[in-house]
């Protein structure tokens, strides 16, 4: 992560090249260069395919994912719509896991069903695929661990039953940064991230990126990219970049304090249950020990008291945890789950009070402990 898609000499840091037109010497180089990029290779005949300081980034997630090749978008959520558009056809139809980004839902019922595109959502690992599979039937979408609760999901095991039906595996990698976590050698095709988040590490960038596990796969990515216009700022390629350099001391950093601060909380009288697959109490912990090499800093809680209005007086009484809806920077950030969010997945197990999800960021851990003891004692 430090030197793939680096300089080996002149400037350490990639430079930004910011461009909207690119310009030729002659008609021939120009020929030639479209003629090239229409091969499927990543050239630039405009400053929306990207420059040197977009290549050095896609090069540095690809490594990180143990990919084919990556794909930059201008969101997270983007770069899912981008798998789902780029995959799907009108008739078909996805398994999506239940405990996906809520954003999913919303792309489903915004765009994906006025385009003919048919979704049903299951509980991974206790439905079998081949009792949901159609004739139609053509991606499984999953994300592990899950969004709110933090399911482990059996991915060796769902992956090799989806390929057997000939279905292809999509994986939202971004609770990992991709350095805890590979899915495409547990046997995804496609792996997806937010670098809002971990990869850009700053809480300064929105940006998603696509890391495919094939040639075949790819061109059907990038006919998406460009069908559906998306381009990335060069100064906002950089910024991830930059992230990507400090993503495992950062990441480790999240990790150490993230598990201190759960343990903190599973032993506290106030709280109920702790979500967070690096605890032996977890019931994903096993799967987590087998595929994972870490944890990430998200981390929820839910409270003993049954009182609605708890959980937002234990999150306005923290003092270091900011109120964010984000996470994946350095700062430590608190929010309330909505239960509607919490209700459309199978894992839930309806406690008694409201779950708060806290992203542990960089500060001291004792610090942050102090703090979310001093907030509970609120109640």
């Amino acid at each position: 992560m430090i030197h793939t898609g680096a300089p080996a000499v002149g400037p350490v840091n990639v430079p930004v090249v910011r461009t909207s037109t690119v310009r030729f010497p002659d008609t021939e180089t120009y020929a030639a260069q479209h003629h090239r990029r229409a091969a499927g290779e990543r050239v630039a005949t405009y400053g929306r395919h990207g420059t040197e300081t977009h290549r050095a980034l896609e090069a540095a997630v690809c490594a990180l994912e143990g990919g084919h090749e990556s794909f930059l978008a201008p969101s997270g959520l983007s770069a899912i719509v981008m798998v789902f558009l780029g995959l799907l056809s009108a008739g078909d139809h996805a398994l999506v896991a239940d405990n996906v980004y809520a954003p999913v839902r919303r792309t489903d019922k915004a765009l994906l069903q006025r385009f003919g595109i048919t979704v049903d959502y299951f509980r991974p690992g206790r439905e079998p695929l081949a009792q949901l599979v159609r004739p139609n039937t053509r991606l499984v979408y999953l994300e592990s661990p899950s969004s709110l609760l933090f399911e482990v999901i059996d991915l060796p095991a769902l992956a090799q039953e989806a390929r057997a039906l000939g279905l292809i595996v999509a994986v939202d990698n971004t609770w990992s940064g991709g350095l805890f976590y590979r899915p495409l050698s547990l046997g995804a095709h496609l792996s997806v991230q937010a670098a809002t988040k971990y990869l850009a590490g700053h809480s300064d960038v929105m940006q998603g990126v696509v890391t495919v596990d094939s040639p075949a796969l790819g061109q059907r990515i990038q006919a998406a990219y460009d069908a559906l216009g998306l381009s990335v700022g060069a100064d906002d390629a950089y910024l991830v970049l930059r992230g990507v350099r400090t993503l495992e001391v950062r990441l480790t950093r999240h990790f150490a304090n993230a598990l201190q601060v759960a343990e903190a909380l599973a032993g506290h009288p106030a709280v109920a249950r702790v979500y967070y697959p690096a605890l032996p109490s977890d019931p994903g912990h096993a799967v987590w020990r087998r595929d994972f090499t870490g944890a990430s800093g998200l981390v929820s809680f839910a409270l003993r008291s049954p009182d609605p209005s708890a959980g937002a007086r234990v999150i306005d009484a923290l003092a270091l945890f900011g109120l964010g809806a984000s996470w994946g920077g350095y700062e430590s950030l608190a929010l309330e789950a909505a239960p509607e969010r919490l209700a459309e997945h199978g894992c839930w197990d309806r406690a008694p009070g409201a779950v708060i999800r806290l992203h542990v960021g960089l500060e001291h851990p004792q610090d942050l402990i102090a703090d979310v003891e001093q907030a509970l004692r609120r109640l």
